[in-house]
């Protein structure tokens, strides 16, 4: 399971290196962020169990923030 979370890290450093590319800064500061949580999370030997609910936490407040963002931040399309 600490190796999943090293691929997340990967996975999140290949997307933050595109952003960058494409010129969306914040962006690729927000996904070099998730990398060096993941990548560190992966190298801290928790077991299984602590492992899910840390990414069961991740994936509430992610999308919690998501949801917010979308509605409360960038506005009704016109």
């Amino acid at each position: 399971m600490a190796r999943m979370f090293r691929v997340l890290g990967f996975f999140t450093l290949a997307i933050g290196l595109m952003a960058f590319a494409g010129d969306l800064v914040e962006m690729a500061l927000l996904f070099f962020l998730q990398t060096a949580f993941f990548v560190l999370l992966g190298y801290l030997k928790f077991t299984e169990r602590t492992y899910i609910l840390l990414f069961w936490g991740y994936m509430i407040v992610t999308f919690t923030g998501f949801s917010y963002w979308t509605v409360f931040q960038m506005g009704l399309p016109l």
